[in-house]
């Protein structure tokens, strides 16, 4: 995320508005622009390209093959030129600033072959990474009316659309594929009335950026986690995926906090993420600040790597199954023997348990959840000593409750500080992921 543009601490904060054919985009994007000018930011709304050009007379079932793949080309690199104006302006912009594209840089791919796409990446020296992680700080993707509110699809009050049902499904579902895998990520479906869905879609911004809107808004966003069993299925039988090569180190500081670097990337190309995990502040809150760094600044910052710590690698895969957005994270050699094997599930949902469960992909073997169980963080996966003799061991994680949220720059997780999970005493055995015996010297910093 964008750390503050100028000396005056002003956030400029990019979102894309993205979906299906009917999904809401253009009402929602009226009403996010209305809710963020009402609190005093600056709200620029970035044109839609594909609309401009098609209002034009362009129409695709009148080129050729090789017309439609050009035109994507330039559309594209018009895209990247308004785009950038904007950005420009919200970074000059002495107030808070809120950028809204509609649509975004990957939504181009949805209508060419990957192999087409990767010809144009290579031929204009762009890549993904670049393209889709680093360029937005948040990608909503407003699923559309077609799936699941079919009786309010319509096309009547859109000169550009034409498409049937079946075909917006099949739009949407590729719209949603071309941004799998941006780190902030959010999917909203049709599960409420459309008020709702617009509500959920501002809250959903406003939650990331760290806006505290009392109860005007939907707030029961939750992380969930959930232990996979080995050995995975094969690859043909997931939905459209993205993996990405990632790796954490833990960087050396003053206890409780924790402060991890992350690398992130695919094909040679990366993001890197600088996190400082605050803990005893007031409240019993737990507060994570997360800021998107250079590469010059992450290989200056390893130096302080913790050496208590293991490096952690991981195959992280990212797809989407029944409207919602999941990362699969696989550990990978070389690493601690607790972690061998070791394949964690994780996801952002306001569904109830039982809703929920139908949500979860049927062609993974879920064990349980373990959202909180200590036994499942990376801190303590990632330790070199025994759980049973270390004094580092942490003892609290967030629970199922709380509600990640970063603001332009960093993301803050609000979590109440308390004992284990199910109320177990943070002084108490625990068994955890095949130990025993763990014995509590610290829980949030308390004896």
């Amino acid at each position: 995320m964008d750390k503050p543009a100028n000396g005056k601490g002003t956030t400029c904060y990019k979102v894309v508005l993205t979906g299906g054919p009917c999904g809401g985009k253009t009402t929602g994007q009226a009403r996010l622009c209305t809710f963020f000018e009402n609190m005093g930011w600056k709200v620029f709304r970035v044109p839609e390209t594909a609309s401009v050009l098609l209002s034009g007379g362009i129409k695709f079932s009148d080129l050729s093959e090789e017309e439609a793949v050009k035109f994507q080309e330039n559309l594209l690199k018009t895209m990247i030129q308004i785009e950038n104006t904007f950005f420009e302006l919200g970074k000059s912009c002495n107030r808070n600033c809120l950028i809204i594209c509609d649509r975004g840089a990957m939504d181009a791919s949805a209508f060419i072959t990957k192999e087409k796409w990767e010809h144009i990446m290579k031929d204009n020296h762009w890549n993904n990474v670049e393209l889709r992680d680093n360029r937005y700080n948040q990608i909503i993707h407003m699923v559309s009316a077609a799936k699941g509110a079919e009786e309010f699809y319509s096309i009547e009050d859109h000169s550009c659309r034409s498409e049937g049902v079946e075909l917006a499904r099949e739009l949407d579902s590729n719209a949603a594929a071309s941004w799998v895998g941006h780190p902030y990520f959010d999917v909203i479906d049709n599960s409420t009335d459309f008020e709702g869905k617009i509500r959920r879609m501002i809250g959903s911004v406003c939650h990331k950026i760290g806006i505290d809107t009392g109860d005007r808004l939907l707030k029961n966003a939750r992380k969930l986690k959930f232990l996979v069993k080995g050995p995975l299925p094969s690859d043909s039988v997931f939905p459209p995926f993205q993996d990405f090569e990632v790796i954490h180190n833990y960087l050396q500081s003053n206890s409780p906090n924790q402060v991890r670097l992350r690398k992130r990337g695919q094909k040679g190309h990366y993001s890197y993420i600088h996190t400082v995990r605050r803990q005893n502040q007031p409240g019993g809150q737990i507060i994570e600040v997360k800021t998107q760094i250079t590469h010059r600044d992450y290989i200056n910052l390893l130096t302080q790597k913790d050496n208590s710590h293991f490096t952690i690698y991981k195959k992280r895969r990212c797809f989407i199954y029944n409207n919602q957005y999941f990362q699969l994270d696989i550990y990978q050699e070389p690493t601690h023997p607790r972690c061998r094997g070791l394949i964690l599930l994780e996801t952002y949902s306001t569904l109830n348990e039982v809703n929920l469960k139908e949500t979860l992909p049927t062609f993974l073997k879920i064990e349980k959840e373990v959202t909180g169980n200590p036994g499942y963080s990376m801190f303590n996966l990632s330790l070199r000593e025994d759980w049973k003799t270390s004094k580092k061991f942490c003892f609290y994680t967030p629970g199922p409750q709380d509600i990640p949220t970063h603001d332009a720059g960093h993301e803050i997780t609000n979590s109440q500080g308390g004992g284990l999970p199910n109320g177990l005493d943070c002084k108490k055995v625990l068994k955890m992921n095949g130990h025993t015996d763990v014995k509590g010297k610290e829980c949030n910093g308390k004896a």
